[in-house]
């Protein structure tokens, strides 16, 4: 890859390339093939390259300009967050959010011509465990390891903000799909009728099918007037012990089972405390607004669907 080199779309009509960074991970692998499907050019960002053209985070250290004529710029990159919080594991899932949003708001600052949208990743961990509070855009940061991380993560794209790229951040929810994130940790349990609620049960999972979640983020991209915080979640939050119910019932499995908090605190320490046994109730009052349609609004649809969808 040549220094300076500036990627030249397939199609003319799309106005240059789009570029993922995490786009071999759960969510940002699918959004690069929905893309690629639909003709558009498309280059990854990451600690490794897939394809000839990628780009990996050390080149873009050393070239920023790899990124001229990027139209589109996406982070999804990030560590696990479902490991034990030692001081190490803390860091590294620090830098592999805050770190790279920060590199790619200043590249966007500084190339010519820039891109004319970040879509900045987060997450609806911003909000802290609420309880039963209905939270929106509106709402505040909550506490936490996960809600300052968010905080911090968010504020990393200031310098391309700064510079009149409009700047959105899509605040993911629990994105469902067979092939990654609970769902896949929770399927070979449920099937053997050994799945139930967690803790209280009475904690909120605010979700989304994956396939709503990229047809989301493709739609913030193209979407000129929005900027800012965007909850990815589904209009239909439930809690805990109604996700155990609903995931039994079609795959036509009893939920019987209860796993107590104590054995989450033993296995997972603060993390477990922060993400399985926390919650966050929370709407998507600016996609709804905007009026994005979503294909699977209940968790029951969003389910079959996105089984089916993977041939399950």
């Amino acid at each position: 890859m040549t220094e300076g080199r500036q990627h030249t779309p397939d199609n003319s009509a799309a106005g240059g390339f789009i570029a993922v960074a995490g786009g071999s991970g759960f969510v940002g692998s699918a959004l690069v093939s929905f893309l690629r499907q639909g003709g558009h050019e498309v280059v990854c960002i990451g600690r490794r390259k897939y394809g000839r053209w990628d780009i990996t985070w050390e080149e873009l250290r050393r070239q920023p300009a790899l990124l001229a004529g990027a139209k589109v710029l996406v982070n999804l990159a990030g560590e696990r967050i479902d490991q034990r919080w030692t001081r190490a594991t803390v860091a590294r899932i620090r830098e592999s959010r805050v770190g790279t949003t920060r590199l790619l708001a200043e590249v966007a600052a500084t190339v010519a011509p820039k891109p004319s949208v970040l879509l900045a990743g987060s997450a609806v961990g911003i909000y802290g465990d609420r309880g039963d509070e209905v939270l929106d855009e509106n709402s505040a940061p909550g506490n936490g390891f996960l809600a300052e991380l968010a905080v911090e993560w968010e504020g990393a794209a200031e310098p391309a903000r700064v510079a009149g790229i409009r700047v959105v951040h899509p605040r993911l929810g629990i994105v469902l799909h067979p092939q990654g994130g609970v769902l896949r940790r929770l399927l070979p349990v449920f099937r053997l009728g050994l799945g139930g609620p967690v803790g209280s049960g009475r904690q909120w999972m605010s979700w989304i099918a994956r396939t709503d979640a990229v047809a989301a983020l493709v739609w913030l991209a193209q979407d000129s007037d929005i900027h800012g915080p965007v909850n990815v979640v589904a209009p239909a939050p439930v809690t805990n012990a109604e996700f155990a119910r609903t995931l039994a019932r079609v795959l036509r499995r009893p939920s019987v089972l209860h796993v107590p908090a104590l054995a989450i605190w033993l296995l997972y320490g603060r993390m477990g405390r922060e993400t399985v046994l926390a919650g966050q109730r929370v709407l998507p009052r600016r996609l709804m607004e905007g009026g994005f349609r979503f294909r699977c609004p209940d968790l029951e649809s969003a389910l079959r669907n996105e089984l089916r969808a993977a041939g399950l």
